[in-house]
């Protein structure tokens, strides 16, 4: 069964820039539809980006263009974070579409 590593999560300023990446191991994520999702404390689980097998994505509206998702080989899905604002601070993961397979996150603070 395909498990799933984020990485790339940090601290950074506002307006800064960072890129996250979900890695699968025991399998391939270009047969899944993938999608990232965020966790702020005391909030709910959201969804920030997706994308399926085909390349086609889809975002949050509250991503206002800031955000790219991409598939950058059969194991990595990348979400590329511009213009950071502070209400971005969460953990974020990825997952396998419609499964309870999901990565333990990676934390992505903005503060200044």
């Amino acid at each position: 069964q395909v498990q799933l590593t984020e990485s790339g999560g940090a601290s950074v300023q506002p307006g800064g820039s960072l890129t996250l990446s979900c890695t699968a191991s025991g399998g391939y994520l270009n047969i899944y539809d993938i999608a990232w999702y965020r966790q702020a404390p005391g909030n709910q689980r959201e969804a920030v980006a997706s994308i399926s097998t085909y390349g086609r994505a889809g975002y949050a509206d509250f991503v206002e263009g800031r955000f790219t998702i991409s598939r950058d080989n059969s194991r990595v899905v990348s979400l590329q974070m511009n213009s950071l604002k502070p209400e971005d601070t969460a953990t974020y993961y990825c997952r396998v579409e419609r499964t309870d397979t999901w990565g333990q996150g990676t934390q992505v603070t903005v503060s200044s």
